[in-house]
């Protein structure tokens, strides 16, 4: 009887995940694998590549855009995925996705967020800042039809 038996004290796996950072130039490869934990944890690896991509495009824009590159993310399981945002204090709202010059090396960020996610949003926040957001489901896995 060498079998795992988890302690009856053990927390439940937390839902969520929340930190405040100054973000620079190795801070997307972090969130990346912070990301990836709590997906492994949530038994929600099939959305690992999707979210890690959509959280690198967020967290460039703060790199891009905001002043002191300060920025809140959050994790959060949903029942039928998860959803992610970054919070910032500076409040600019992003403009929708819109065609660009074939040749633009920028401005692609939200286009790809787009077509990769679910759905997604920026809200103004209450201190005057914004959060950009998406959600992942399992819809494209649990409808999906084989091959």
């Amino acid at each position: 009887m060498n079998g795992y038996f988890p302690s009856i004290y053990a927390s439940p796996i937390p839902t969520q995940y929340r930190m405040t950072l100054t973000v620079g130039e190795h801070s997307a490869r972090h969130i990346r694998r912070i990301a990836r934990m709590h997906l492994e944890n949530w038994e929600l690896q099939h959305l690992t590549d999707t979210v890690e991509l959509a959280l690198t495009e967020l967290i460039a824009n703060v790199i891009r855009h905001v002043p002191d590159s300060r920025c809140t993310l959050l994790l959060l399981k949903q029942q039928t995925g998860v959803r992610a945002e970054v919070t910032d204090a500076y409040g600019q709202l992003l403009p929708a996705p819109a065609k660009l010059d074939r040749e633009s090396e920028r401005g692609r960020g939200l286009l790809l967020l787009d077509a990769l996610v679910d759905r997604w949003g920026v809200s103004p926040t209450a201190a005057g800042g914004k959060a950009v957001w998406f959600e992942c489901t399992n819809s494209l896995i649990q409808g999906s039809n084989p091959l």
